[in-house]
């Protein structure tokens, strides 16, 4: 078993407790990390769309398993998970770290910016069995050791149980080269009440556990990745420009609409920020 457990902490914790936690294990658990309030309008905006999205067939998506994109699109409460201060302030931590270049004879720092790499929700039907433990970074193809490109939460909306199929974790392994592969001895369950969430680097092995139980398992997911690299979720094609006109400038640039320095993500050699604002 993995010498390491993973922690809970209330709410109230301190940015810095939280993040403490992920440094030592890759992962933490946030009680409350949305209030009911949020939790009831997530649930009435996307119950109707999760009821008719078709269980995955095993290739993309798994058997007896329901994947809805774009919640971001789908729910105006996204943007209540997008400022959770656990949420974005490890992210700021983690992935905001100064990148130091050369411009002849000066030598500049650029700090990256965050956007947001997926935003879904995740239902598991009894019988699934468990998900392959894996690291989502794979998605932008990372080596380890190196630089973390994504943090992650996964929140419970429903309750999340060992029996009922609650994401595991392998605690320390964000800290593993590529050489080593996960053990299922190794993984531990996060199990949490309904509004709390775990919240994961993008270098931590997890996976779905296997729903023993006779009801699904429903999580939402959101990732914030680093602004240099493509969005596992094409957010400009997924949300309507209409609608990310209606959210605030900090969502706004949290979905892509911000140039990352030194120059990925212009538009008309500027900042998208004026596309939106109806200058460009």
């Amino acid at each position: 078993m993995s010498d390491t457990t993973l922690t809970t902490l209330p709410a109230s914790a301190p940015i810095e407790e939280a993040i403490e936690a992920v440094e030592a294990a890759g992962a933490v658990i946030i009680e409350d990390f949305i209030g009911p309030a949020t939790l009831t309008g997530l649930w009435e905006d996307l119950r109707a769309d999760l009821e008719r999205t078709a269980d995955g067939d095993g290739r993309l998506v798994g058997e007896k398993t329901r994947i809805l994109p774009g919640l971001v699109r789908r729910s105006t409460h996204s943007v209540t998970v997008l400022r959770q201060p656990h949420f974005l302030g490890a992210a700021r931590h983690f992935l905001q770290r100064p990148v130091r270049a050369w411009l002849g004879e000066q030598r500049i720092a650029f700090v990256p910016t965050i956007q947001l790499g997926i935003s879904r929700a995740i239902q598991i039907q009894p019988g699934v069995p468990v998900q392959g433990l894996h690291r989502d970074d794979t998605a932008h193809l990372r080596t380890h050791p190196g630089p973390e490109s994504r943090v992650q939460v996964m929140i419970a909306a429903s309750e999340f149980t060992a029996r009922n199929g609650a994401t595991r974790v392998i605690p320390g392994s964000h800290r593993w080269d590529d050489e080593r592969g996960p053990r299922e001895d190794e993984a531990v369950p996060a199990e949490m009440r309904a509004g709390s969430a775990l919240l994961w680097l993008g270098s931590t092995y997890h996976g779905a556990g296997a729903n023993h139980s006779d009801g699904p398992r429903t999580g939402l997911s959101y990732a914030l990745d680093l602004g240099n690299l493509r969005q596992e979720e094409n957010q400009y094609l997924s949300i309507p420009l209409d609608v990310v006109r209606g959210y605030p400038e900090d969502v706004q640039r949290l979905l892509g609409y911000e140039p990352c320095p030194p120059m990925c993500g212009l538009y008309e050699l500027d900042d998208p920020m004026l596309l939106l604002r109806g200058k460009a």
